[in-house]
């Protein structure tokens, strides 16, 4: 098995590494004077079977074409199974069409990926389920409720709690939630006037005296999040908490977070942290590492990895 790391994310790719006990294969990925990617394999790795870290976060097209350059790189290289692991998969939030003459972002990066010669995709929490769809290799979605629940139970210990979506769209992953720690469900229920901007109408569930936690899966202008919380606390909140698993947190979505009434964001380090996520007061990342790692042994070894998903899914 062989281990390398894109630009995106080194410290997550090294602590993966470490629970792993493998070490990083080395390889230089640099860019020419015009920005080009290239990317060398600086080790034999004709045969073997061998997983990229590499999260297409900001800035999403360098990384992407970094991914995608590295990919071929190994083909070219004789690799025996080339593994693209996505902590964070983006275009995902592009799984539709909107409106008329426009893309599906999402099927076109996985169209991309394949045709760069990966064999198989490892990923977590996509924004929508049926993305995995789009792939016409085999792809594992992990569920990060292994990670989060005992942090909740750990910072909620005797309070009576309620997991709370933040929309509809994400009932299904909060209900899962809610019914893996005997909590109690809400929903935000908003509307969206213009991207990048939500209204909150209405709390559907009694959240009254209870501390609420927020699930989603991305964060990024923070608006629906603070909005969410801004609400539940007029409906009678005793606390609000965030746990959501890419924090993209763009522009200035870490200081709408620090101003608005969340007691603490939760984040993993699917995306890697800015300083700016680092300084603030309210927002606290916590790794997938041990997740993503031992999913990439389970494959390596050929075994299965529907156990991790226990958490995340209704019995």
């Amino acid at each position: 098995m062989k281990l390398i790391a894109g630009n995106s994310n080194k410290d997550l790719s090294e602590a993966i590494s470490a629970y792993l006990d493998v070490p990083l294969t080395q390889a230089n990925m640099k860019r020419f004077s015009d920005m080009e990617v290239f990317v060398e394999i600086m080790e034999n790795v004709r045969g073997e079977d061998v997983f990229f870290f590499q999260s297409t976060s900001y800035p999403a097209n360098d990384h992407l074409m970094e991914l995608l350059i590295a990919i071929d790189a190994l083909k070219r290289g004789s690799a025996r199974r080339i593994t693209a692991v996505l902590p964070y998969y983006g275009y995902a939030r592009q799984d539709r069409k909107t409106g008329g003459r426009t893309p599906i972002s999402a099927k076109l990066v996985a169209n991309l990926i394949t045709a760069a010669g990966a064999d198989r995709v490892l990923t977590m929490e996509l924004h929508a389920g049926q993305i995995q769809g789009f792939f016409d290799i085999p792809l594992d979605n992990l569920i990060v409720s292994p990670v989060f629940i005992p942090k909740i139970e750990e910072e909620c210990n005797g309070e009576e709690i309620c997991i709370v979506s933040p929309d509809v769209g994400g009932v299904v992953r909060a209900r899962a939630m809610a019914k893996r720690c005997g909590a109690e469900l809400a929903i935000i229920d908003k509307r969206r006037e213009k991207a990048g901007v939500s209204e909150v109408m209405n709390v559907i569930g009694n959240v009254k005296d209870k501390v609420c936690i927020l699930v989603d899966d991305i964060v990024d202008s923070g608006g629906t999040l603070c909005n969410a919380a801004q609400a539940l606390k007029e409906n009678g909140a005793k606390s609000v908490q965030a746990y959501v698993v890419h924090g993209v947190l763009s522009g200035g979505a870490v200081a709408r977070v620090a101003d608005s009434p969340l007691e603490k964001l939760v984040i993993t380090d699917s995306i890697a942290a800015t300083d700016a996520v680092r300084a603030a007061h309210n927002i606290e990342q916590i790794s997938v590492a041990p997740l993503i790692g031992e999913a990439t042994r389970r494959i390596a070894e050929e075994r299965s990895i529907s156990e991790l998903f226990r958490y995340g899914q209704d019995k």
